[in-house]
C-alpha cells in the first residue's frame, strides 16, 4: 500500500504531504483544487508518466524545479520513490528500500543502455507496470459506473481492455504484418508468393501447350533447312566452278586494254624518240665542220693576240718619244740665238744643232703622230681579227659541246641516227588505227606487246562459252535461297529460344510451386494460428475470456459478501458476442434494474476489485476512484458512501486493500463511518491540504 505522497512545486502544491493507511481515504475540494495531481504525483513517482502534456508542466509557476515521492511497502517491506524536474526538463530519479536504521539505493536514473532502470525496478518490486496499474487500480471519472451501465457488447470490450485481449488484436496485426512481410520476402526471392500457386500452375500449363506445339514446327523448319543447304551448297559449288571464269574475263578485258594502253604509249615513245634524234640532228647540224677548225683558230687568235700586243707596244713607245720631243720643243722655243751667239755658252755659232730647232722638232712630232695613227689602225684591225676568231673558236667550241651533249663521236654516228630516224617513221605509218579489232597488228610493234597479246589468247581460250549473265543469275539464286535459309534459320532460333525459355519458365516455375507450396502450408499455419490464438472471438480467446469471467466473478462475489448486500454471487457469462451479468441473491436471480443504487455501486465495484485482483494488483492493493459521484444523483451518491463506508471491511480482511477517492462532493461524507478525509483548497499561489476527519 502507500503510505505517503509528498510534493514539492509540483503542478498547484508547494509543499504538500499526505499521509496513508489502510481502508479509504477521501479527497474532497472544488475542481481545480489540485485533487488529481495526487494521481499524477503518484504515477510520475513511480513510472515517471502522466495526465499533463509535458514534463515541463509539472513544475509550479514560478519555480525552477519540482519533484514528486511516494512510499510504499510491498510484502512487508517499505520503498521509497522520488522523480525530479528542472525547467530544463532534466530528469532524476532514485528507488530506495528503507529500513529502521538505512535508507539503500535499489536505482537511480533512467540509463537503459547500461541496465540501469528506476522504473524497471519499482515495476518489479510490485509487479505491474503504468498501463496495468491504470486497469487495475485507477478508475477514471465515469468508468465505475460503466460497467454495469455499459451495453453486453460494450462491456465485453471493456472486459477484453481490461484482461488485455484487445492486445490479441496487436498479435493478430503483428501476425498480419509478419505474413505481409513474409509473403513479401518470398516475391523478392522468387518473385511470387503462395498467392500465385493456381496462376504459376496455369502458366506451367501454358509453357508446355506452347512448346508442344513448337516441336512439330521446329522439326518441319528443320527439315527444310536441310533442304535449303543441300540447294545452296549445290548452287555455290556452280559459282566456285564459273567464279574464276569471270575473274579471267575481267583479267582480258584489263589486258585488252594493257595492250591498247601500251601500244598508244610505245607510239608515243617512238615519237619522243624520233623528236629526240630529230632534234640530236638539228644541233648537231654542222658541228663537225666548226669543231674542226678549233685548233687552226686557236693558232690563229695566239698570232693576233701577239700582233695586238706588238702594236700595242709600239703605240706606247712612239707616245712617250711624243712627249720628250714636246718637252724638247718647249726647251728649243727658249733657246735662240741673239748676235750668233750661243745662248748658253755665248760662244760665237752660225747655227743650233737641230735637237734644239723648234722647227725640226716639230716636224719630228708630226711624223711621230702619223705613225702612232698607223700603228693604232693596225692595232684595231689585229683586235678586230682577234674577235673574229675568238668567236669562231666559240664557235666550234660550242659544237664539240653540242656532239659531246648528244654522245656523237662521229659524222657515222649522227648519220646512224639519220637512217634509225627514217625507219621508225616508216612503222609508225605502217601502224593501224588502235582498236579492240586489230590488237593482232597492235601486237607487232614490239616483243612485250607480242607477250601481252599471247596472254589475251590464252584468256579468250579458257573463257569460250561464258555467258555472264547466266552466271550473275546464278549468283542471284544463291542469294535468294541464303536468304530463305536464313530466314529458317531465324525461324528455328526462334523457336528453339523460344522452347529454351518455355523449359527455363518451367524449371522456374516448378521449383517455385514446389518452394510456394512449403510456403502455403506455412501461410496456412500462420492464418490458423491469427484465427484460433489471436482472434478475440477465437479459442483461446473465448476459452482466456472464460477463465478471466469465473475469476472476476468469483472474486466479486467474494468482495460482495463482504459489504453486506442481498448479492450473493455475480456471474458475467459470455453470450455470442456480449457479456451478461448475472446476480443472484441466497433464493433468486436478480435483475440489474432491480438493484438499489447502492447495490449497483457495490456490484460496479465488486467487479473493479475483481478485475484489478486477475491483474495482479495484490502486491499494492491500491484502489484509486477519481469522480466516482460524477453524473450519479443524491440518492445514488449517498448510496455510494453507504459503500465505501463499509470499504474497511475489506482493508481489514486477509487481503486488505487501500482505497483513494477523489471528490468534489463533500457534503456527501458528512457523517459517514469514513475515518480519513482530506480537504484541498486552491489559492492563488497554491493548493493547500487539509486532514478534516
Amino acid at each position: 500500500m502507500i503510505t505517503s505522497v509528498e510534493m514539492g512545486d509540483f503542478l498547484s502544491h508547494s509543499n504538500t504531504k499526505i499521509e496513508f493507511d489502510n481502508g479509504v481515504t477521501v479527497f474532497v475540494g472544488h475542481n481545480g483544487a489540485g485533487k488529481s495531481s495526487i494521481i499524477d504525483a503518484i504515477t510520475f513517482a513511480l513510472f515517471g508518466k502522466h495526465t499533463r502534456k509535458s514534463n515541463r508542466s509539472l513544475i509550479k509557476r514560478g519555480a525552477n524545479q519540482g519533484f514528486a515521492k511516494v512510499n510504499f511497502s510491498v510484502n512487508g517491506k517499505d520503498y521509497e520513490a522520488v522523480r525530479k524536474i528542472d525547467s530544463k526538463g532534466t530528469l532524476s530519479a532514485k528507488f530506495s528500500e528503507i529500513t529502521e536504521d538505512e535508507r539503500t539505493e535499489i536505482a537511480a536514473g533512467e540509463r537503459k543502455q547500461f541496465g540501469e532502470s528506476t522504473t524497471r525496478e519499482i515495476e518489479k518490486s510490485i509487479g505491474l507496470d503504468f498501463e496495468k496499474l491504470k486497469v487495475a487500480s485507477i478508475v477514471q471519472q465515469g468508468e465505475l459506473n460503466a460497467i454495469i451501465n455499459a451495453k453486453p457488447k460494450e462491456f465485453k470490450e471493456l472486459l477484453n481492455a481490461i484482461i488485455g485481449i484487445d492486445k490479441l488484436d496487436v498479435a493478430s496485426e503483428s501476425i498480419k504484418i509478419v505474413n505481409k512481410e513474409f509473403r513479401q520476402s518470398i516475391r523478392d526471392k522468387i518473385g511470387y508468393d503462395d498467392t500465385h500457386v493456381e496462376i504459376l500452375s496455369r502458366d506451367l500449363e501454358k509453357h508446355q501447350k506452347e512448346i508442344d506445339e513448337a516441336i512439330p514446327r521446329k522439326d518441319q523448319l528443320q527439315s527444310n533447312q536441310e533442304k535449303l543447304q543441300k540447294e545452296v551448297e549445290g548452287l555455290r559449288k556452280r559459282v566456285e566452278i564459273e567464279t574464276p571464269k569471270i575473274d579471267k574475263i575481267n583479267q582480258l578485258e584489263s589486258r585488252k586494254r594493257e595492250l591498247i594502253e601500251y601500244a598508244k604509249e610505245a607510239i608515243r615513245e617512238i615519237q619522243r624518240e624520233i623528236s629526240e634524234n630529230e632534234r640530236k640532228i638539228r644541233d648537231c647540224e654542222g658541228c663537225f665542220e666548226s669543231a674542226s677548225l678549233k685548233e687552226n683558230l686557236e693558232s690563229k687568235i695566239q698570232k693576233a693576240e701577239e700582233a695586238v700586243e706588238g702594236t700595242l707596244n709600239e703605240i706606247q713607245e712612239m707616245k712617250n718619244q711624243t712627249a720628250s720631243l714636246r718637252e724638247k720643243r718647249i726647251l728649243a722655243s727658249k733657246l735662240q740665238l741673239k748676235d750668233n751667239k750661243c745662248p748658253v755658252c755665248d760662244s760665237n755659232v752660225e747655227k743650233l744643232n737641230p735637237l734644239f730647232q723648234e722647227e725640226h722638232l716639230r716636224e719630228e712630232l708630226e711624223s711621230l703622230q702619223e705613225q702612232i695613227a698607223a700603228k693604232e689602225k693596225e692595232h684595231q684591225m689585229y683586235n678586230e681579227k682577234r674577235k673574229e676568231f675568238t668567236a669562231k673558236l666559240q664557235s666550234a667550241r660550242d659544237a664539240e659541246a653540242t656532239l659531246r651533249a648528244h654522245s656523237i663521236n662521229s659524222k657515222e654516228e649522227l648519220n646512224k641516227i639519220e637512217e634509225d630516224v627514217k625507219i621508225k617513221k616508216q612503222n609508225i605509218e605502217r601502224i593501224p588505227i588502235i582498236s579492240k579489232v586489230n590488237l593482232l597488228e597492235i601486237s607487232q610493234i614490239d616483243s612485250r606487246a607480242k607477250t601481252i597479246f599471247e596472254h589475251i589468247s590464252k584468256l579468250e581460250s579458257e573463257t569460250k562459252g561464258f555467258d555472264e549473265q547466266e552466271f550473275l543469275d546464278l549468283k542471284k539464286a544463291v542469294s535468294q535461297k541464303q536468304t530463305e535459309l536464313s530466314q529458317v534459320d531465324q525461324q528455328i532460333g526462334a523457336i528453339l529460344e523460344k522452347i529454351s525459355k518455355g523449359n527455363e519458365q518451367i524449371k522456374i516455375i516448378e521449383n517455385a510451386i514446389s518452394e510456394l507450396t512449403v510456403v502455403k502450408e506455412y501461410v496456412t499455419n500462420l492464418d490458423e494460428i491469427q484465427n484460433n490464438v489471436f482472434s478475440r472471438d477465437g479459442p483461446v480467446a473465448t476459452s482466456l475470456r472464460s477463465w478471466a469471467l469465473n475469476a472476476i466473478s468469483a472474486k466479486a462475489s467474494e468482495y460482495l459478501a463482504l459489504l453486506n448486500t442481498k448479492i450473493q454471487r455475480i456471474q458475467l457469462a459470455e453470450k455470442a458476442r456480449d457479456i451478461s451479468i448475472i446476480c443472484n441473491s441466497k433464493t433468486e436471480e436478480l435483475d440489474l434494474e432491480s438493484l438499489s443504487g447502492g447495490e449497483k455501486v457495490s456490484v460496479a465495484l465488486a467487479l473493479r476489485l475483481g478485475m484489478a485482483s486477475l491483474l495482479g494488483a495484490s502486491n499494492l492493493n491500491l484502489m484509486i476512484l477519481d469522480e466516482p459521484t460524477t453524473h450519479l444523483d443524491y440518492e445514488r451518491k449517498k448510496s455510494l458512501v453507504a459503500v465505501l463506508s463499509q470499504l474497511s471491511n475489506i482493508s481489514n480482511s486477509d487481503t486488505p486493500m487501500q482505497f483513494i477517492i477523489i471528490t468534489h462532493d463533500a457534503e456527501i461524507f458528512e457523517d459517514s463511518a469514513v475515518e480519513q478525509i482530506y480537504r484541498f483548497e486552491s489559492s492563488e499561489q497554491d493548493s493547500k491540504v487539509t486532514l478534516i476527519n
